[in-house]
């Protein structure tokens, strides 16, 4: 097995146990000693999770119920996996996001799964004009934000939110 960490990624190559024609190198035993030092084989490293869970969710619902009370119009970015799962938890639907954008041309004309959000084309934001654009995959909000950096020309703002809800 062997290990490669970039700025915020991690790629693994796992070979079965029993091969031991490929060799498990320093970089990984290093990676899970840390994983063990840091308390990943505890249930008391996960103690927590849920509230930190339902945290997020109270803050992001506060942040689109106090946008929406005051007229603003929120859009989302994206429409992956992961920020779907976001979705559905929150209860997020066409009341809060009037819209979603993505790039995949298989993704536009759709909605987005048990929220029914529609799913358009990233041109429609021009569009609309959204004072806020939600970033859905969050692991991509540098890329996002510059390549629809033309948001701030009528002042709309971009939203992250995961780790914590925040106006970028």
């Amino acid at each position: 097995m062997s290990c490669t960490r970039t700025a915020d990624k991690l790629r693994i190559y796992a070979r079965h146990t029993e091969n031991s024609t490929l060799p498990v190198g320093e970089r990984v035993r290093a990676l899970r000693q840390r994983e063990v030092d840091d308390g990943f084989l505890t249930l008391a490293r996960y103690g927590g999770f849920d509230e930190q869970v339902k945290a997020t969710k109270r803050k992001l619902l506060g942040f689109l119920i106090d946008a929406k009370q005051r007229g603003k119009k929120v859009v989302g970015y994206g429409a992956p996996g992961k920020g779907n799962t976001l979705l559905n938890y929150c209860g997020i639907r066409t009341d809060f996001l009037d819209f979603t954008v993505d790039a995949n041309p298989y993704k536009q004309g759709k909605f987005t799964p048990g929220t029914r959000i529609p799913i358009l084309a990233p041109d429609k934001i021009r569009e609309a004009h959204p004072d806020c654009v939600l970033i859905l995959p969050w692991n991509l909000k540098d890329e996002i934000s510059r390549a629809a950096a033309y948001v701030g020309e009528w002042g709309g703002r971009f939203v992250v939110p995961i780790p914590e809800v925040k106006m970028l």
